[in-house]
C-alpha cells in the first residue's frame, strides 16, 4: 500500500510538473493583449516580454530595473538600432534585415519566439513605439507579436491599499541567451517615396497621422523641410487612434466612427504617414491589424524625407506668409 501511495504521489507530481511547463494561455494572443493575459502566460515557454520603456514615455531604463514584468528583457528603441539614418540622411528609418536579425537574435528572441511588446504606455506617442517595433517584426515576417494595451502604465495600475502594485514585478536586468533569428522581408508593406509618387497620381488614399496643425501647415517638425502635407491626404491624427490621447487603444467600433469622420476608408489601397515612421506605425496598426485592411501600407520616411526633396508636391492648407 505503501509503495502504491508512493506511486501515485510521484505521478501527481510528474504530472503537476508537466502542467507547471506548459503555457498558460488566457485565449490566443492577437495583435493586442491586456493585463489579465499577461498575468495568466507570465512563465509560458517561448513568450517573450520586451520592455522598450524610454524617454518617448517619461520613463528610462533605470524604471526597468526597478520594477518590470517577470522574465522581461529590455532594449533602447532610440539607441540599440531599430531606426537608423539612410545614405540620403533621413532619420528613423528601417535598418538593413540582416541588422535587425542579428539585434534581435541577440535579445534572445527566436522565429519562435512570441513576442508582447511593452511601453510605457501614458501617450499616442509613447505607444506609437511598441507599433513601431510591431510593425517592424511583421516587416521582417514575424506574426508571433502582440502589444501590451496600456503598456506598462496599465500593468500597474491596479494597487492595494497602501498603494503598491498588485501585479507581480521583477526588479533588476533580464538577458536571454542570443538566439537565430531569420528574416522574410515582407516588401509589400512598405511604401517607398516612388510608390507613393504613383499612389498620388493614382488618387490612391493617402493617412496622415500627424496632428492637425502640422497636417494643415500651421505648425511643423523641426526635422522637415516644409510646411504641409501630400497633395489630397486625410488627416487622422494620432491621438484621435488612443483613449484621450493615452496609452491604451480605442474599441473597434469607436475606431470606425473616427475614420468615417476623417474620411478614411477601412477596406482598400492605403498609405499612413507622419513625419518620420513612428505616429504613422499607430495608424497603420489599427487600419492594417485591428480593422483588418491588409492593404494599409506604411510609408517610412514620411514627411522628413517627402519634404526634403524639392520636386516632390506638399500643399500647405492653412497659408501664413
Amino acid at each position: 500500500m505503501r509503495q502504491l501511495l508512493a506511486i501515485i504521489l510521484v505521478l501527481a507530481g510528474l504530472a503537476g510538473a508537466a502542467r507547471a511547463a506548459e503555457p498558460l494561455v488566457a485565449g490566443p494572443p492577437g495583435p493586442l493583449v491586456d493585463v489579465a493575459w499577461v498575468k495568466a502566460n507570465l512563465g509560458a515557454p517561448g513568450l517573450v516580454f520586451l520592455d522598450l520603456r524610454g524617454p518617448l514615455g517619461g520613463a528610462s531604463k533605470a524604471d526597468y530595473l526597478q520594477a518590470h514584468i517577470p522574465g522581461a528583457i529590455y532594449s533602447d528603441y532610440l539607441k540599440d538600432g531599430w531606426r537608423i539614418k539612410d545614405k540620403n540622411g533621413t532619420v528613423g528609418m528601417l535598418p538593413p534585415a540582416e541588422r535587425l536579425e542579428q539585434l534581435i537574435g541577440g535579445l534572445g528572441i527566436a522565429n519562435d519566439s512570441h513576442v508582447v511588446v511593452v511601453a510605457n504606455g501614458r501617450s499616442a506617442l509613447d505607444i506609437g513605439t511598441a507599433t513601431r517595433i510591431y510593425w517592424t517584426f511583421k516587416v521582417l515576417g514575424h506574426d508571433q507579436v502582440s502589444v501590451l494595451d496600456g503598456g506598462m502604465t496599465a500593468y500597474l495600475r491596479a494597487r492595494d491599499k497602501d498603494k503598491k502594485p498588485v501585479n507581480p514585478l521583477e526588479s533588476g536586468e533580464v538577458k536571454l541567451p542570443p538566439a537565430t533569428f531569420r528574416a522574410a522581408l515582407r516588401a509589400d508593406m512598405l511604401a517607398s517615396k516612388e510608390q507613393v509618387k504613383q499612389a498620388l497620381a493614382a488618387s490612391s488614399v493617402l493617412v496622415d497621422n500627424r496632428p492637425s496643425s502640422q497636417y494643415l501647415g500651421v505648425n511643423k517638425s523641426g526635422l522637415a523641410k516644409r510646411y504641409g502635407t501630400l497633395p489630397g491626404a486625410r488627416n487622422l491624427p494620432e491621438n484621435w487612434i488612443t483613449v484621450n490621447g493615452g496609452g491604451t487603444f480605442r474599441d473597434r467600433a469607436t475606431l470606425e466612427k473616427l475614420y468615417a469622420a476623417a474620411g478614411v476608408p477601412t477596406a482598400g489601397a492605403q498609405i499612413n504617414f507622419c513625419n518620420t515612421g513612428h505616429w504613422a506605425s499607430l495608424g497603420w496598426f489599427v487600419s492594417h491589424e485591428l480593422l483588418g485592411n491588409s492593404e494599409a501600407r506604411l510609408y517610412d520616411g514620411s514627411i522628413v524625407e517627402w519634404a526634403a526633396d524639392a520636386s516632390a508636391p506638399m500643399e500647405r492648407l492653412v497659408q501664413l506668409d
